[in-house]
């Protein structure tokens, strides 16, 4: 059985600020903001949320689906996917269209500044599931149609998914995100994120944790917490060995959140396995460098924790 990954593939071009942010933009003067960085260190990765999760899910034998729309400019990332084994049946092209790309900045203090270019991704509405051998789905931002469409049919045909609005969010009002976490089973969040969702819907995070199975917010540095069963379950970070770069450590959590749930896993085992999953990230350059074993990763977790996951 496999796992349904909707969202984006991207190419992430990736630039390091040798200085930080704070020094250089003016609280008083953000209305007539006007600054530039100097970033020596520029590398192009492969990178997008469905992409970034899929590559993960893979590196714990997890058989991802990404369903994803892409441009013209696909071929790099077409031969880098069946090099790690990820079935992309459910990606389509879409002709006369770039592969969204994303330049991300980010400073010594790992604060990033982001800017997008959607390209085919808009076109996301135009792919549809097939639910033969899904057992599980996540909804990751997408073009705005088609996350309300994968939604709506994964919904309708019983298969059980995490709502990930992610940077999406703004698109949607507060009844649509009601309406997605009325027919998602979890939720995954980070801490900014989790922070927007309760202004925009006037929901506490309890009140949405009673709608879903589980409401999971990370919180960096400071591990993760899970609204589970009327319980906040606090979960620690997994220690890195070096900090070396934190593109795609959501997405490498949300991997091991989906491997847990899929093999029914208790919820303080599913959260540690995504911490571990989150921490091989951060160590490596580029979302999908990183290259540990299930075994590497069931050794990790051992030394972080005391106990295997599986």
């Amino acid at each position: 059985m496999s796992t349904l990954i909707c969202g984006s593939l991207a190419f992430d071009s990736i630039m390091v600020f040798g200085g930080r942010f704070k020094d250089h933009i003016l609280p008083d003067q953000v209305h007539i903001l006007n600054v530039s960085f100097l970033v020596p260190s520029l590398r192009r990765e492969f990178g997008g949320c469905a992409g970034n999760i899929a590559y993960n899910l893979a590196l714990l034998d997890g058989s991802p689906l990404p369903m994803a729309t892409v441009g013209d400019d696909f071929e790099p990332y077409r031969q880098h996917l069946d090099r790690c084994g990820i079935d992309r049946r459910f990606v389509r092209q879409v002709p006369g269209t770039l592969t969204a790309q994303a330049f991300i900045t980010t400073d010594l203090d790992d604060n990033q500044i982001t800017a997008f270019h959607p390209g085919a991704m808009s076109h996301s509405h135009l792919s549809s599931i097939d639910p033969t051998g899904i057992e599980l789905g996540i909804v990751g931002p997408d073009g705005r149609e088609g996350m309300l469409l994968h939604a709506r049919q994964m919904g309708d045909l019983g298969i059980p998914f995490v709502f990930d609005p992610g940077q999406g969010m703004p698109m949607f009002e507060a009844s649509e995100l009601l309406w997605f976490a009325g027919r998602a089973r979890y939720l995954a969040l980070n801490d900014y994120e989790a922070k927007l969702m309760v202004a925009k819907t006037g929901c506490a995070l309890e009140m949405l944790a009673q709608r879903l199975q589980a409401v999971v917010v990370t919180l960096g540095a400071l591990g993760s917490r899970i609204h589970v069963d009327g319980r906040i379950l606090e979960i620690p970070v997994a220690p890195a060995r070096n900090v070396t770069d934190p593109t795609g450590c959501g997405d490498a959590y949300r991997a091991g959140l989906l491997y847990g749930i899929a093999r029914q896993m208790d919820w303080p085992t599913i959260g540690r396995l995504a911490a571990v999953m989150g921490a091989l990230k951060i160590e490596h350059p580029g979302a999908q460098r990183h290259t540990a074993s299930r075994a590497d990763i069931e050794q990790r977790f051992f030394e972080a924790f005391g106990y295997r996951p599986w």
